[in-house]
């Protein structure tokens, strides 16, 4: 049952605007109603939001909807999917069909019609995870439109040469198109599409937690950062580059990569790769992104991974599987952009979900222990585990999004090159703001040179051998707009033209911090950190897959081994794209891996009877707040304790300055030498129950 309404999910997800952060909300949130309607009835799960205080919002019930009436957990489920489907794809642009979809599933499941109690339940159930949605920080009410952020660049017309009206060249920039098609196909109103998203850190996450946080502030506004990775690589216009790229500037060097790997888009260059999990993957453990220069391979692509020598379930080496290099990057460009049918990252990888459940060789025992459990059992509880993880993936990379604002690659690959070159003073077009000079990637316009101008009006400038764009494919069936040198100021990313790159900043990649979620999610849940059988795979037929432009040249079926090696695959895939540099990439995959585990963990308090020892309705409340010209303050919980807890208090940087056992309903608590400012105070079951606290002396 709770695979029907997940593949309906999909396929309304696939009719709709490219909203990845969204549709990891909806995914969420569907799981919820889901797995709450099933756990109601389970004598030892522990609903999410039914009998409880989530988020201020109430979900009472009556408890004498829940018999044992045959089929009354799926009517529950059914109803509350439905009814939540409905409300938040009735202004979609594919909504007409979704909902008549979502109609034509209820009626085929043919219910008892009498079956009124859990029919009530489900109603119950929807309209509270619908009033929690109005209140979570996404401004759902207002089409999740931004309320603060205004970008600090003018827009590039991308169809222009250059980027001359660039302000800051490490802020995001907006682009401006005649025409903007996002990745499922769907017109957006805007021609210069606002950056999406911005404010999605104060979205209330799941398994995230105060001490994950840290508070910003800018021109009076707050900007709540989960797993802060620190400030990414800035521009330095006086650093220069040296020969070669000889030079410590990672904010060049980064972005030159992405150009240099735009020249790897070309199956007739004659670079064969084998792409079989015997030759890639198998990174191993990723510590830190300080040194990206040792884990790109900035000329010929990739990460250098080893592989593996066999197939550990199997025992048997892997096949090899040769094919042009120019293919590969091509694929995983469009395969991983939107997921192959554009159910957005997070909706991709439980399309992925699904087809690992569906293996027969997956023995559906939950973390790789214990009984194997049915088939609705296993989904509810594996959509709940993902669907938090991906919700929390969207909180923390769009909230480092929205503080850090950072530069995409066109924006700053051409506001470089419209400076010149910044590796050679005796050169034309020396700047040391400018790109640096890679031999046979990034050179000086000469004379004899076709990207001259047939007044040599360009010599001088700077060409990268690339991608050449779409400009040079009318009819993407057939054509190809294959590799050469192009001016850099025309540089444009394996995208269409009426797309380029998406519609929020950077820093960091939202690919990666979905992916390596979900794949840490798929091992612990699985308690295997391989595919079925030791393989997963994805078929790219000959000169059918592709959409940007003609092609594969050949078959392409793509290979993982494990869960991470598909992350990873992911990753690159968005640097051979021309969406991501290094840096971006690197910190996603670690917060990523540290949020996929910890939605795990929090899920697992509520799929056995671990029942928090703080009352499911508690909630903390402490007075007099704001504290003004006194040392402590009551510190009040609205139910009683079973057991002592623990207290923690946070200031905004996420740091613990101060905690406590607390074993009464009602405590008094010493905040002696606390300096002026906002604090949270914290209980450490699972989950917390938090509130904030001002001090003012």
């Amino acid at each position: 049952m709770a695979r029907k309404w997940n593949d309906v999910l999909l396929e309304a997800i696939r009719h709709d605007f490219a909203r990845p952060i969204v549709h990891a909300r909806n995914l969420f949130h569907i799981s919820i109603a889901l797995y709450d309607a099933w756990a109601v009835f389970d004598t030892q799960a522990v609903p999410f939001l039914l009998g409880r205080t989530v988020n201020g919002i109430a979900c009472g019930y009556d408890s004498s909807l829940v018999d044992n009436t045959p089929r009354a957990a799926e009517r529950a489920m059914s109803v509350a999917a439905h009814r939540l489907l409905r409300h938040r794809f009735r202004l979609s642009p594919g909504g007409k069909a979704s909902l008549a979809r979502f109609d034509s599933l209820l009626v085929a499941l043919q219910f008892d019609a009498n079956d009124t109690k859990a029919e009530e339940l489900g109603r119950r159930l929807a309209d509270c995870i619908i009033d929690m949605g109005w209140q979570d920080g996404s401004y759902e009410s207002d089409d999740y439109a931004s309320k603060n952020y205004l970008p600090l660049n003018p827009p590039l017309l991308p169809v222009l040469p250059g980027n001359p009206d660039l302000i800051d060249p490490d802020r995001w920039q907006p682009l401006s198109l005649d025409v903007f098609i996002d990745q499922a196909g769907n017109p957006i109103p805007l021609s210069t599409p606002d950056f999406f998203g911005p404010e999605w850190g104060q979205v209330t996450p799941f398994a995230l937690s105060i001490q994950d946080l840290t508070v910003y502030e800018r021109e009076g506004r707050q900007w709540l950062v989960y797993h802060d990775p620190g400030a990414p690589p800035y521009f330095d216009p006086s650093s220069g580059s040296g020969p070669d790229l000889g030079v410590d500037d990672d904010y060049k060097w980064g972005f030159a990569l992405v150009s240099a790997w735009s020249s790897h888009m070309d199956p007739g260059d004659g670079v064969m790769w084998d792409i079989s999990p015997g030759a890639i993957g198998n990174l191993g453990a990723l510590q830190s992104f300080t040194d990206l220069r040792d884990f790109y391979d900035l000329r010929e692509g990739g990460d250098g991974s080893p592989g593996r020598d066999l197939n550990p379930r199997t025992g048997q080496p892997y096949d090899s599987q040769w094919v042009p290099r120019g293919d590969y990057t091509r694929v995983l460009a469009e395969f991983w952009a939107d997921g192959p049918d554009s159910e957005t990252p997070p909706g991709h990888w439980f399309a992925l979900l699904n087809i690992v459940s569906d293996d027969p060789a997956l023995q559906k025992r939950f973390g790789g222990v214990g009984p194997v459990v049915d088939d609705l059992e296993w989904d509810v509880k594996a959509y709940f585990t993902l669907g938090g993880a991906m919700h929390d993936a969207a909180v923390a990379a769009w909230g480092i999004k929205g503080w850090y604002d950072y530069i995409r690659p066109i924006s700053a690959i051409r506001a470089m090159a419209d400076r010149g070159q910044s590796s050679d003073p005796s050169q034309p077009s020396y700047d040391p703001g400018g790109l640096p000079l890679i031999e046979g990637y990034i050179e000086v316009v000469e004379e004899g040179d076709p990207t001259a101008g047939s007044a040599r009006e360009h010599i001088g400038k700077i060409q990268l051998r690339s991608w050449r764009g779409p400009r040079f494919v009318d009819f993407p069936r057939t054509q190809t707009a294959g590799v050469g040198w192009i001016l850099a100021e025309n540089w444009w990313p394996y995208q269409r033209s009426s797309f380029v790159t998406p519609p929020f900043a950077g820093y960091v990649s939202g690919h990666s911090t979905f992916s390596r979620a979900a794949a840490e999610v798929l091992t612990v849940l699985t308690g295997d950190p391989y595919f079925p059988g030791g393989l997963g795979q994805f078929f790219a037929p000959k000169d059918e897959f592709l959409v940007f432009e003609d092609g594969p040249s050949v078959d392409v079926t793509l290979q993982w081994a494990t869960y991470r090696d598909a992350a990873d695959q992911c990753s690159l895939s968005r640097i051979w794209g021309g969406i991501h540099p290094p840096a971006d990439d690197l910190p996603g995959r670690l917060i990523g891996e540290r949020i996929g585990r910890d939605a795990f963990s929090h899920a697992l308090t509520y799929f056995a009877d671990q029942r928090p020892v703080v009352g499911a309705k508690t909630s903390l409340r402490v007075f007099p707040n704001p504290l003004v010209g006194e040392t402590s303050v009551t510190l009040q919980l609205t139910e009683p304790l079973f057991t002592p807890v623990r207290l923690h208090i946070y200031n905004l940087a996420g740091q613990r300055v101060r905690s406590l056992h607390v074993s009464d309903q009602t405590t008094q608590i010493d905040l002696t030498g606390l300096a002026n400012g906002v604090y949270f105070l914290s209980t450490d079951t699972r989950p917390a129950s938090t509130t904030k606290l001002l001090v003012m002396h």
